[in-house]
């Protein structure tokens, strides 16, 4: 089982750029969107954006042209989740879940809090709901696979410039610590780190100065799966050849996993 997560940043800027060619070739059984930045109507009556060899469904910020999640997936889910019943994730549009008789899998996107101290506040809060939902979620036995921009890197293999982020939004102790617990005592796994474990494998790269070019870049995406999946993992990839977004795909392929 292929699982690809991707932030668009705009699902119809990624269009423009070919993600939907390059997807066709991809026979993934799940792609997990994140910050489609648009509206579900402003996408209905454009067939590229619900593939026919996939159940799609998008989850919107209310407010235009801002966040949104969404997810296309191989068979039909039994059902969808969308938001997880508190303004800042439902109002902007962070969370969908799709589930299967054994199996949910979950597109996320977690808030940046780089625009100032309201945000990491933000952050903060919905960190600390999110887990409390995830424990809940772990406890009812089923397996996760949580793909999305966390907008954190948790350690310092994970971002080029660790010395000078130490405190800036995304590599603060406060949120590696989070991350130290995800996949610590609340017993989650990070699927990629399952495979590989060299330096510079990155998602992200600002769009100022040379950092695509240079490769200064943070990992901030991840697959986060449930121990029972762990041994699953066969293969992961960061797609760098084509570029289009300021995240690269992340594609991890799974063996042995019934939905």
């Amino acid at each position: 089982m292929k699982v690809i997560s991707f932030n668009a940043n705009g699902i119809r800027s990624a269009a423009r750029k070919g993600f939907y060619e390059w997807l066709n070739a991809q026979a993934a059984d799940f792609v997990c969107v994140q910050e489609t930045k648009a509206q579900v109507e402003q996408l209905q009556e454009v067939p590229i954006y619900f593939p026919s060899e996939f159940h799609c469904d998008y989850f919107d910020a209310i407010k235009k042209g801002y966040s949104g999640v969404a997810i296309y997936a191989r068979q039909k889910p039994l059902r969808i989740i969308k938001g997880l019943g508190f303004g800042t994730c439902d109002e902007e549009g962070r969370y969908i879940q799709f589930d299967y008789p054994s199996l949910s899998v979950i597109s996320l996107y977690l808030p940046s809090g780089t625009s100032g101290e309201e945000r990491q506040a933000i952050k903060y809060d919905f960190l600390a709901r999110f887990a409390e939902h995830l424990n809940r979620l772990k406890a009812t036995g089923r397996e996760l696979i949580v793909c999305g921009d966390y907008n954190v890197a948790h350690k310092k293999i994970d971002i080029k410039n660790w010395r000078g982020n130490q405190k800036n939004s995304g590599f603060l102790p406060e949120e590696r610590a989070w991350m130290d617990a995800l996949f610590g005592p609340l017993g989650f796994v990070d699927a990629f780190r399952q495979i590989n474990q060299k330096e510079e494998q990155y998602t992200w790269w600002s769009n100022r100065g040379q950092a695509w070019e240079k490769n200064v870049g943070w990992r901030i995406d991840y697959q986060v799966i449930t121990p029972g999946l762990a041994d699953s993992v066969v293969n992961v990839d960061i797609y760098c050849d084509q570029r289009f977004s300021d995240h690269a795909p992340l594609m991890i392929e799974y063996q042995g996993i019934q939905v």
